[in-house]
């Protein structure tokens, strides 16, 4: 992808990068202070880092003024490149230095480490035992990602783009294609650097090749595109594993796009990950206003346009298209559900983080507000699963059956498996064959005459994968309609998500 991991709308420009020091600075021998003025800490050990200047080599560094600790002589840190570069967690910090290397480390104020650290006894009489110190300001959050372009030389590899000053950023980036039709987050180095912080996997290892143009894809170009999104880097693993899910074979991201049917990637996640990013799996499930959901399905649809050239209008070819194209990516509620995870349909143990990627359309609601034994609420599912795409389509399309708990509750009660409810799915959506042929009902589509007399299945024998999520009130689910299954379309694939 040719975008932006750092342009012109970055207000923290990287253009010093050139003279920060990028190799880590020695540290001179005997003991080493690092400290800042804004910690109260540090404002208490004043009179012991005097104390020890008259009895020991001693070097202080100070991060945020330089005339602090007054009378000390201290060295100028306030660039945060020698705290940087090794590794300054917390402020005070005392460091023994000998033959350039560090031998000893106390955090904060502990006169029994800083007794044994630098070998002089009887520190701080009157103070406290212990006080613990503050954060550093090489780890503060807002300028660790600066900080790490600055000292270790930028990480990623990708074209760098500058946006004019008077040119408006969004309306570059409509111009140069880079959208699904909304705004995008600018992919500065410094977010990108972020969003990269996510994962343990390497910027430039390889993710998958992304149709239409089986380009190479790496975990930079994921994190990119991510960024764009309006993910969170704690998102990252489940987009990079829905990129590896989506240019499978077996799913056929090309074919997806290149169809003239609306469908496209719908992305169901497994696992502890659903909560701990804070994914919706209740109310309003399949609708806005939950970020990962949002982002994460967005994310994917950007690495395929974005990187792989799959543009609407070009191989993108949907007659319709549907919503969902923009991003269509939920959480199953596990917790709530009668039913085992919808990974383990895949062969994966309960507790595995997954994503599941199923082609698919838009969800389309089944009502039933009266039913109140297992058998009559399927037969009414059935009646909108037959009806799916067209009366007389069987065996060429799967679908999801999102149930909700309201309706879940009924199978509960009645001791239903997943596999109990798939059955009796597939049983109630038998077809008769005089009624699929084509001119049968008055329609001219439908199946050749071979079909009269026989009952069909309307699906595979797999082509009913069941999903349990939505809100606690309503006596609604849905169903999701699928694309062309088997060789001939795409399948469903379930992939782990890895760190």
């Amino acid at each position: 992808m040719s975008t932006s991991a750092a342009d012109a709308s970055d207000t923290s420009d990287t253009s010093d990068s050139a003279d920060a020091t990028l190799t880590k600075p020695p540290l001179p021998s005997g003991v080493v202070a690092f400290v800042k003025r804004d910690c109260p800490t540090c404002e208490l050990v004043v009179p012991i880092l005097a104390a020890l200047a008259e009895r020991v080599e001693l070097t202080i560094y100070t991060q945020d003024d330089p005339e602090f600790p007054a009378g000390a002589k201290p060295v100028d840190d306030t660039d945060l490149a020698v705290s940087w570069h090794h590794e300054i967690e917390a402020v005070p910090t005392l460091l023994r230095i000998e033959g350039g290397k560090e031998v000893g480390r106390a955090l904060g104020w502990h006169r029994g480490e800083w007794e044994s650290l630098t070998g002089v006894s009887g520190l701080g009489p009157g103070l406290p035992e212990l006080r613990p110190g503050c954060g550093s300001l090489s780890v503060d959050p807002s300028r660790a990602p600066q900080l790490a372009i600055r000292f270790s030389g930028s990480k990623l590899a990708s074209r760098r783009v500058e946006i004019a000053s008077l040119e408006d950023e969004q309306e570059a980036y409509f111009s140069r294609g880079w959208t699904d039709g909304l705004p995008i987050v600018p992919p500065t180095e410094k977010r990108v650097l972020a969003m990269l912080e996510g994962t343990t996997r390497a910027p430039d290892e390889l993710v998958a090749i992304v149709p239409p143009d089986l380009a190479p894809c790496t975990v930079e170009k994921v994190a990119i595109n991510a960024v764009m999104a309006g993910c969170k880097p704690e998102y990252l693993p489940v987009v990079l594993a829905a990129v590896e899910a989506a240019c499978t074979d077996e799913f056929n991201i090309h074919g997806l796009l290149a169809t003239t049917m609306s469908a496209g990637p719908v992305m169901v996640v497994n696992g502890p990950i659903r909560k701990s990013i804070g994914m919706n799996s209740g109310k309003n499930v399949f609708g806005q206003g939950n970020r990962a959901n949002s982002t994460i399905g967005r994310a994917l649809q950007l690495v395929i346009r974005n990187v792989g050239g799959g543009r609407p209008g070009e191989v993108d070819r949907a007659t319709l298209g549907n919503p969902g194209k923009v991003g269509f990516c939920f959480a199953e509620d596990e917790e709530g559900s009668p039913f085992t995870p919808l990974s383990t349909e895949f062969g994966f143990e309960e507790g595995v983080d997954t994503i599941m990627l199923f082609p698919g359309e838009g969800p389309r609601t089944v009502v039933d507000q009266l039913a109140r034994d297992a058998d009559h609420l399927v037969e009414m599912f059935a009646v909108a699963l037959r009806t799916m795409l067209t009366p007389k389509m069987v065996l060429a399309f799967d679908v999801i059956v999102a149930v909700s708990p309201e309706h879940s509750r009924i199978f509960r009660e009645a001791g239903w498996s997943r596999d109990d409810l798939r059955a009796k799915l597939h049983a109630a959506t038998l077809m008769n064959g005089d009624d699929v042929v084509r001119g049968a009902l008055g329609l001219a589509e439908g199946l050749p005459d071979w079909a009269a007399g026989k009952q069909i299945p309307k699906f595979k024998p797999d082509g009913i994968r069941i999903v349990h999520c939505g809100g606690g009130a309503g006596l609604f689910s849905a169903i999701i309609p699928g694309w062309a299954n088997g060789e001939m379309g795409s399948t469903p694939v379930c992939h782990e998500i890895r760190s």
